[in-house]
């Protein structure tokens, strides 16, 4: 039979766990998990956060959708587990999705392979004086944006007009990371562009373009207001999101991301240069999210993607027992 309706077995559909972002976690999943069982998927809710993670594999899953977002969720934490466990998994890998949960650590491969990404000051908590988050307006400019290193959903975030609001900008991201990320400020178009697949087979779909509300696209226009706009087609002349996808799919790949993925840029209102903001290892799949609108417009519906998603399950190793048998196998000879 297909296996977009039998074969994928038993399906955990991973939502909810304890980071920052749960309540979205939450509404991604519900709409996944509504999404496989209208397909026929044997799917069923699983949340970390109320269930040991062991219990996956006492009872019986073959596969996970990992609808998780933030850490412990989409930074490399329940993707080590599941290794341990034996059961595939829908994105990246434990390395791929560590690094890209870390906005530092992102920029820094990024710039390794020569990509475009915003010009930054890295503030760790307790080791800055008042004196550095001063000087951070006076090396990046006005406006600039201070964000966790590690937090998703702009939740954290400050977009910084003026010198006097720095301290306070820092202090906040500073409760909910040790590392505060400042970054230049790009003024020009704010865009997005999924990808999905991986290696060879991965495609980038359909730029979006984003007009937020006084430009400020943060949690609540995100997700849960209906004043930003979302434009796909993007509008953008063909050249240049056919360069924007090319730039979002190399960034996929030198961080060696799988199954699936979204890129946020800026691209400069003068000089049309794309800067690459942060890659996103488990989008939100939400009634308001990016990735279910840009697949739309590629011609793929919410249930279809869904499936195209799990699809794409997988190790980045052999399973623990059948490196133990080859380990033995290799002992005994």
């Amino acid at each position: 039979m297909s296996l977009k309706t039998t074969n994928f077995g038993k399906v955990a559909v991973l939502m909810g766990g304890c980071s920052a972002e749960r309540e979205i976690s939450l509404l991604s999943g519900q709409g996944v998990l509504q999404a496989l069982t209208s397909r026929g998927v044997d799917a069923h809710a699983f949340d970390p956060a109320e269930r040991d993670i062991s219990h996956l594999k006492t009872d019986g899953f073959d596969r996970c959708f990992i609808a998780l977002h933030g850490r412990f969720g989409e930074d490399g934490t329940v993707q080590g587990a599941l290794e341990l466990l034996g059961i595939p998994y829908t994105g990246s890998g434990v390395l791929a999705s560590s690094l890209a949960i870390d906005k530092v650590m992102t920029k820094r491969v990024l710039l390794s392979e020569g990509l475009p990404t915003p010009r930054y000051v890295l503030l760790r908590r307790g080791r800055y004086s008042s004196a550095d988050v001063e000087a951070v307006a006076d090396t990046l400019g006005l406006p600039l944006i201070v964000k966790p290193a590690r937090e998703g959903s702009s939740i954290g975030l400050t977009k910084v007009t003026a010198h006097a609001d720095m301290a306070l900008a820092v202090e906040k991201a500073a409760q909910l990371d040790a590392d505060i990320l400042c970054e230049q400020f790009i003024h020009g178009d704010e865009v997005t562009c999924p990808v999905l697949g991986t290696g060879s087979e991965a495609q980038a779909l359909p730029v979006i373009c984003i007009v937020a509300p006084d430009g400020n696209y943060d949690y609540q226009n995100k997700y849960f207001t209906n004043t930003t706009q979302y434009l796909v087609p993007c509008g953008l002349p063909p050249g240049e999101e056919a360069a924007i996808q090319a730039l979002v799919l190399k960034a996929f790949r030198t961080l060696n991301c799988s199954g699936w993925a979204r890129a946020d840029v800026m691209i400069d209102k003068v000089t049309r240069q794309p800067f690459l903001l942060e890659v996103n290892t488990s989008p939100g799949m939400t009634g308001h999210s990016l990735v279910p609108m840009s697949a739309r417009a590629a011609g793929l519906s919410y249930e279809d993607l869904c499936l195209e998603v799990l699809k794409t399950a997988a190790l980045e190793h052999a399973k623990p027992a059948a490196l133990l048998a080859q380990n033995n196998t290799g002992a005994a000879a």
